[in-house]
């Protein structure tokens, strides 16, 4: 009953993202007549709504008076830099809706988002749309925030000097890697519509004097030479034959003795325990027109296949593992 039913509070949480409950309660807490006024809420509605999200622990109620919880007001509140907010904002918008023809997609084997039936490319419409450009990198930089200071405190950087992130989005990964790392300089890879974007947020982080742009498709333009080149979130979006032509690419790219930086919600080999990884390849079914999701064997017997002399896999935080190539 509690999966079969989890749409229930799912939905009233992206909801509340939705309406900005956490943020406005990053301010100060708030008693029901002023967050009904403030959230537009219809009265009806506004109690259960406020009080569910209580009982789901996403919010506090003491002697009338709503309050964040330490981590929603951490990770929901939209002016704080730890938000990450956006991915859930996306699913609202998106997912939620394209996720209810699940059936049709594992009848079909079709996606099911705005591409259905022939429809507009969802990558080509993202980036040829500003603004749904501009929620969609953040978004990218919500789920990767985690993963981003778990590689800056993990991987060796020490003996490296420059590093590339391909398909960089808003720029998380360059941002927390400069940041965590004053003797790195980075490149952030992806098509020229982000340059704007990722430049702002680059900016905004403090490290623009070592981090900059290149824009380019990374299927059809040469990749920059530097000696670590990190892929997060990119590889389950494209098919196998993809998949393999990109880890070629990036093997090509790298000097001897540099090293790719492959992180996923990697399946667990057994695929029987990361419930979340699985779950995202049925997402890329629904949104990819030959993506998946795979184990940390089936990426590491890629990367061999590329040339890579060594390599291994490291646990981040959540689902997310990262699976390292040494050439």
């Amino acid at each position: 009953m509690q999966v079969g039913m989890g749409f229930w509070a799912s939905k009233t949480l992206l909801s509340a993202v939705e309406l900005g409950v956490f943020s406005t309660l990053a301010n100060a807490p708030a008693d029901l007549p002023t967050l009904q006024r403030k959230l537009a809420l219809h009265r009806r509605s506004a109690r259960d709504f406020l009080d569910a999200l209580v009982a789901l622990k996403l919010l506090e109620r003491e002697n009338g008076l709503y309050s964040n919880t330490v981590d929603t007001d951490l990770f929901l509140d939209r002016a704080k830099p730890s938000y990450i907010g956006g991915i859930l904002e996306m699913a609202n918008a998106r997912l939620y809706g394209f996720w209810g023809s699940l059936t049709d997609a594992l009848r079909t084997g079709e996606l099911q988002n705005e591409g259905k039936g022939g429809g507009e490319n969802f990558f080509a419409a993202i980036y040829a749309d500003p603004e749904r450009l501009r929620g969609f990198l953040s978004a990218m930089s919500g789920i990767s925030a985690g993963a981003a200071n778990a590689i800056a405190a993990t991987f060796p950087w020490q003996d490296y000097k420059t590093f590339m992130d391909l398909g960089s989005a808003q720029g998380m990964v360059p941002a927390t890697l400069a940041s965590a790392h004053s003797h790195l300089t980075g490149i952030g890879f992806d098509l020229p519509a982000v340059q704007p974007v990722f430049e702002e947020f680059i900016a905004r982080r403090g490290v623009k004097d070592r981090v900059r742009f290149h824009g380019g498709n990374f299927f059809e333009d040469p990749l920059p030479k530097v000696d670590v080149i990190v892929m997060g979130h990119i590889l389950h979006d494209w098919d196998l034959t993809q998949k393999k032509m990109l880890l070629s690419k990036v093997f090509d790219a790298l000097p001897k003795g540099g090293a790719v930086v492959v992180y996923d919600a990697v399946i667990d080999d057994d695929r029987r325990k990361n419930a979340f990884g699985l779950l995202m390849s049925l997402n890329m079914l629904i949104e990819t027109p030959g993506g998946f999701d795979y184990t940390g064997e089936d990426c590491q017997a890629w990367m061999r296949e590329a040339g890579f002399s060594k390599t291994w896999l490291k646990p981040l935080v959540g689902p997310d593992l990262m699976v390292i190539g040494l050439k």
